[in-house]
């Protein structure tokens, strides 16, 4: 997985929510655009979730990005 796959599917018009895995095991939900930024370093990344929960995520530990079936945010 490379940055620039990741920044494509973000910058993709119309979004469609994703799950980026990690290689710790963890799937972290990206419901919109919004709810993710990139640090100007491009090597980390902040995800908040509806709740205000956040994490920031090594972009070197992303080993997969899964769209959400259908494109739901559910």
């Amino acid at each position: 997985m490379t940055v620039q796959e990741i920044r494509t599917r973000y910058q993709a018009r119309p979004f469609k929510p994703f799950i980026l895995h990690l290689a710790d095991g963890r799937a972290i939900p990206v419901e919109q655009p919004e709810f993710m930024a990139f640090a100007p370093s491009g090597r980390t990344i902040a995800v908040y979730q509806p709740d205000s929960s956040s994490d920031i995520i090594d972009l070197s530990l992303v080993t997969d990005l899964e769209l959400k079936p259908d494109g739901s945010s559910s």
